[in-house]
C-alpha cells in the first residue's frame, strides 16, 4: 500500500467512537504513541521498538515509540511526537500528521492515544538505549492480512480480556501494540471496489 492509497482508505472509514479491544477503565494515566509510517521503495513500512530487558514495566517488549503525556506536552501528538523524537531521532518536523484513533485502554492502567504519521523524508535512526534496545519496520502489507493477526481471550482477575498478537519473523507482538495495529488495519479496510 502507497502513500495516497492508505491516506484515502484511512480518510474515507468512519473511526469508531473507541477501540473495541478497549474496556472501561477509572483512573487511567495518560499516554500516547506514534505509529510511524515510512515510504520504502514504494510500499509503507510500520516502524516498531523493541524496549530494553531492563526496564521494569514491559521489558523486551515491542512497542510504538511513544510514553507518558507529560504536562507540559500541549495534546496527545504533541507527546507522542516528543517520545519519537527522544527514543528513535525522528523529528517531529520530518512527521504529517494524518489523525488520531480513539483512545485504547490497558489492563495496566494506561489510556494510549495512537497518533497516525507519515515520515516525509527518510532519516537515521538515533536509538535512546535507555528506552529503546532495537528498531525495525515490517510492510503495512503483512499486517493488513487478517490471517497475520490473531486475538485471544484470557481470564484474569475474573474477569475475560482479550489479547492481540502478532508473530513476525523472530519477534512476537503482542498486547496494546498488537492491539492498535489491528485496530488500523480495520480502519484501512475499505472493499477495493469502493476506492
Amino acid at each position: 500500500m502507497d502513500q495516497a492509497e492508505f491516506r484515502l482508505r484511512f480518510n474515507l472509514h468512519p473511526l469508531a467512537l473507541q477501540d473495541p479491544a478497549a474496556f472501561p477503565h477509572l483512573g487511567l494515566r495518560k499516554a500516547a504513541v506514534l505509529i510511524p509510517l515510512q515510504d520504502i521503495n514504494g510500499e509503507l513500512n510500520l516502524i516498531l521498538t523493541q524496549r530494553p530487558m531492563h526496564l521494569r514495566a514491559h521489558p523486551g517488549q515491542i512497542s510504538f515509540p511513544g510514553g507518558k503525556i507529560e504536562p507540559y506536552d500541549v495534546d496527545a501528538i504533541a507527546a507522542a511526537l516528543r517520545e519519537a523524537e527522544e527514543e528513535i531521532g525522528l523529528s517531529r518536523y520530518n512527521v504529517d500528521v494524518v489523525g488520531t484513533f480513539p483512545a485504547h485502554n490497558t489492563f495496566t492502567g494506561f489510556e494510549i492515544t495512537p497518533v497516525v504519521g507519515i515520515i516525509k523524508q527518510a532519516f537515521d535512526w538515533k536509538l535512546d538505549p535507555g528506552e529503546v534496545a532495537d528498531c525495525f519496520t515490517v510492510p503495512l502489507s503483512f499486517f493488513i492480512e487478517p490471517s497475520n493477526r490473531h486475538q485471544k481471550r484470557f481470564l484474569r482477575q475474573g474477569r475475560y480480556y482479550s489479547v492481540h498478537f502478532i508473530p513476525y519473523q523472530q519477534r512476537f507482538i503482542w498486547g496494546a501494540t498488537a492491539a492498535i495495529i489491528d485496530h488500523l488495519c480495520r480502519q484501512l479496510s475499505i472493499p477495493a471496489d469502493i476506492l
